[in-house]
């Protein structure tokens, strides 16, 4: 009695804290209240077990409970290293790292509990064996491969290759037969191994096939499924092992990933489907150069300057290049410059604005900035008429008019911050590259657009000393 309330009461933390990590100021909070609930759980498991019923080493080794606890050790020191180090512009990586992390886990809790049980288990639980072997797997393979990309290991671009999608549906429904095999009652030991090796094999090759046509700026929407997937892997794995937090928890990552997965591709006005199976940034698009015939024109902060300095309204609009540059700070700081000279200051976030969702939020948060300052692409769209600046930093294809003006554009009709209706346009950026996605920015030839070359913290930096040097 006394532990299935403990487990109710972490499922309600966990609630709370999913609820909490929706709003910027509160997310904080509903991090360490999901923390808490997670502490609980654990408790609860170990006192179901009645690990304290006996303090003999040899029992805590025999009953396997004194490696738990040096795995534990070892998790949360490795936990704490990372939350230290990890800087924003590694968190998108490291976001798909423990979603890889998670769907291995639940692989091998159900590798494990089918080698308890070779010769067959009731039914409920051998297909949730073959489930989560299946979405395991292919979660932890398909998120060590979105690490890979968002880390620059391997080319972040698309790849794509002739009868790729008739491979990818055939290794599926292959591990799908081989799911439907092992839980058939009654069948020889030797094929249910055979089938259990070849869904893992097939379950671990799909998780990279699955990823490998996806490229350019779609990894956000990419994190949020695989999370999805580690949280419903989890969810089975709770049903093996008859755990009921399990069960809980990993439905509320599941369901939230789902969510948040679906509002991504609102925003990008794009099909779950098309986002998967399109290739999207496969190949060079040479969309917004139609038409072009100089280079982008460039200005000096200096005279960047004497835009601002007059400017009655300012908005930033970020992207990976401020998580690159960690330029968050002295943006910060500008914004307070602006707004001291009787600028009106707004942020205006993109939803798939990053390479994780929520990721540009995070980094203004951590600069603490306003949270009343920060505008959707709704809020700030109608007014962007009325912008004196719009200041772009990094963000490439969230800006893009082509997702207006380019049927053959891979963007085109994806909802974008109108940037290029600002009365004068500022595009922070390294170089004269393509973004992300490989996408040409139109944005880039307009006429009241200016590009400003070089690091973004430090052009920031230097127009915040010009308003110092007033």
């Amino acid at each position: 009695m006394i532990i299935n309330m403990a487990y109710i009461i972490a499922c309600v933390f966990f609630i709370i804290g999913i609820k909490k990590l929706g709003k910027v100021k509160s997310a904080r909070q509903g991090n360490f209240l999901s923390s808490i609930g997670m502490l609980i759980a654990i408790i609860a498991v170990f006192s179901e077990k009645d690990v304290a019923a006996s303090w003999n080493t040899s029992d805590w080794i025999q009953n396997g409970y004194l490696w738990c606890f040096i795995a534990i050790a070892i998790g949360s020191l490795i936990g704490i290293i990372w939350a230290k180090k990890v800087k924003m512009t590694g968190m998108p990586e490291l976001v798909a790292l423990f979603n890889g992390f998670g769907g291995l886990a639940s692989l091998l809790i159900a590798l494990s509990e089918f080698l308890k049980n070779q010769e067959g288990a009731e039914i409920v639980t051998a297909v949730s064996i073959g489930l989560t072997i299946l979405i395991g797997a292919v979660t932890f393979t398909g998120s060590v491969l979105a690490w890979g990309k968002l880390s620059e290991k391997i080319t972040g671009r698309a790849i794509v290759f002739k009868g790729q999608k008739s491979i990818n549906l055939l290794f599926i429904l292959t591990a799908v037969a081989a799911v439907v095999v092992y839980t058939i009652p009654g069948i020889d030991v030797q094929i249910k191994i055979i089938a259990v090796i070849a869904l893992t094999a097939l379950a671990l090759i799909s998780g990279i096939t699955f990823v490998l046509p996806i490229g350019g700026w779609d990894m956000p929407v990419v994190i949020s499924m695989l999370n999805s997937f580690s949280g419903l892997a989890a969810s089975m794995a709770g049903f093996i092992i008859s755990n009921t937090v399990l069960i809980v928890s990993g439905c509320l990552v599941g369901a939230s990933g789902v969510v948040l997965t679906l509002i991504m591709c609102k925003a990008m006005n794009r099909s779950i489907g098309n986002l998967l199976f399109s290739g999207f940034g496969a190949s060079d698009s040479s969309s917004g150069t139609k038409g072009a015939v100089s280079e982008p024109k460039a200005v000096s902060v200096e005279d960047a300057y004497l835009i601002l300095e007059s400017a009655g309204s300012v908005v930033f609009i970020p992207g990976y290049g401020m998580a690159v540059a960690q330029a968050q700070h002295v943006v910060k700081e500008l914004a307070s410059k602006l707004e001291g000279n009787g600028a009106e200051v707004s942020f205006a976030v993109h939803p798939v604005a990053g390479r994780m969702p929520g990721h540009m939020n995070v980094l203004l948060a951590e600069a603490d900035i306003p949270y009343e300052q920060l505008k959707t692409m709704e809020e700030v769209n109608p007014i962007m008429p009325t912008q004196d600046v719009a200041i772009v930093i990094g963000a490439n294809d969230v800006v893009n008019p082509a997702a207006e003006t380019d049927s053959s554009s891979p963007i085109y009709g994806m909802p974008i911050i109108k940037a290029y209706e600002a009365k004068t346009v500022f595009v922070l950026k390294r170089g004269k590259g393509k973004g992300f996605s490989g996408i040409e920015n139109e944005l880039f030839y307009m006429k009241n657009n200016l590009m400003i070359y070089g690091d973004a913290k430090a052009t920031i930096s230097a127009l915040a000393a010009e308003f110092n040097n007033e």
